[in-house]
């Protein structure tokens, strides 16, 4: 199970701190959310909102792993606080007028297999957590 602990550990760190580094520190990426002026303030609120969300579920996640008794079910409470996170940005997709980058900048966001990288990553990161959960669920 300690293969599975540092999985999922290491998703909810990137979930935790990968938004507020995109989203508000690092300049190319900063500039299309909290940096960018086209914003109107209730929308930086929001991305706010999403990167304290990805953060306080980094700390209870690692709380959960590190602070509790390693068993089967205080991993499963950990994995989901860490895909909490990038469930939403997969699932954000649904609501009428959302789009993976704003129009200005469609053309700077890399787009691997032709999967926008927000989307790519975030698969990613569930498949992480997928794999965490099968290696400590299924018997070897």
């Amino acid at each position: 199970m300690l293969i599975s602990k540092w999985l999922v550990a290491f998703v909810a760190v990137y979930g935790g701190l990968g938004g507020v580094l995109f989203d508000a520190v690092i300049p190319a990426t900063a500039r299309q959310h909290q940096g960018n002026p086209a914003w109107p303030p209730h929308a930086k609120f929001h991305n706010g909102q999403t990167m304290m969300l990805g953060v306080l579920n980094m700390v209870l996640a690692l709380v959960v792993l590190f602070a509790l008794p390693p068993t089967l079910p205080t991993l499963l409470v950990a994995a989901a606080l860490a895909e909490i996170y990038f469930a939403s940005m997969l699932l954000a997709p649904l609501f009428p007028g959302t789009a993976w980058s704003d129009p200005e900048f469609a053309d700077l966001n890399p787009h691997p297999l032709g999967i926008p990288i927000q989307k790519l990553l975030s698969l990613l990161a569930t498949g992480v957590v997928l794999v965490a959960v099968a290696l400590a669920v299924v018997p070897r």
